[in-house]
């Protein structure tokens, strides 16, 4: 399969999609010609939003960056990428907590195929910090989220409060 190397994928369950996120994107679309941010579907997560709202915010986010497009996908990520022709991973490290987690993952993906390559990008210092399930645990306790996310992003996160899921116990 060809890949290419100037297509880049940005992966993650972006549940809800942060500043930090937006700030990494808008720096790989300055490096990439193309990048797709791709949503994983994930359900070992449980996710707080379904992954259509979560493609849907971040298409919505992201509209001001022009070579950005917003895809979901279950299954693996460097199956995805090939499946797109994209040959690099772009993944996120915000702390030096995150790095050995993502060298093995890059390894694995490495050893997965040869075919991708694994990019790591660091966030801006106002972005460290910030993550979806510090976002996402400050918005339920009825916090404000309005400096870490999107506006549009705090009132759906502000909306999903207010309507409390309940799951059984031991879930």
């Amino acid at each position: 399969m060809i890949t290419n190397k100037r297509h880049a994928v940005y992966p993650g369950t972006f549940d809800p999609i942060t500043n930090g996120h937006h700030d990494l994107i808008r720096r790989a679309a300055g490096i990439f010609d193309h990048v797709i941010v791709a949503i994983a579907a994930n359900p070992n997560k449980a996710p707080m939003f379904t992954l259509d709202a979560r493609i849907d915010m971040a298409r919505r986010v992201l509209t001001d960056v022009p070579n950005v497009e917003v895809s979901g996908y279950a299954g693996l990520t460097v199956d995805f990428a090939q499946q797109r022709g994209v040959g690099v991973v772009i993944r996120g490290l915000r702390a030096v907590s995150d790095f050995e987690f993502e060298f093995q993952l890059a390894n694995m993906s490495r050893h997965l195929t040869r075919d991708v390559e694994t990019v790591f990008l660091t966030p801006q210092e106002q972005f460290t910090f910030i993550s979806s399930t510090l976002i996402r645990e400050i918005a339920t306790l009825g916090g404000n989220v309005g400096e870490f996310v999107h506006p549009l992003v705090a009132e759906e996160l502000k909306k999903r409060a207010a309507t409390p899921v309940i799951r059984p116990a031991g879930t």
